[in-house]
């Protein structure tokens, strides 16, 4: 019987919370071309950092193998 009890306690906790969560049905495209734009140009910054960084590899172990 503590057991329903629980349960509903539970139960009921949880659909409260539920119902008043508003949830909000319309999508702003202009948020996400702008998340997306913001995304690619992360994206962008990160290759040209990595490029630079195995450029800087390549280049250090040549000079090492000439000397």
């Amino acid at each position: 019987m503590s057991v329903q009890l629980k349960e509903n306690k539970e139960e009921n906790y949880y659909s409260k919370e539920v119902e008043n969560h508003n949830f909000n049905r319309k999508v702003n495209l202009n948020e996400l071309l702008a998340r997306m734009a913001k995304q690619q140009k992360q994206e962008k910054k990160n290759n040209i950092i990595l490029s630079a960084a195995a450029i800087s590899v390549v280049t250090v172990f040549g000079i090492i193998l000439t000397l």
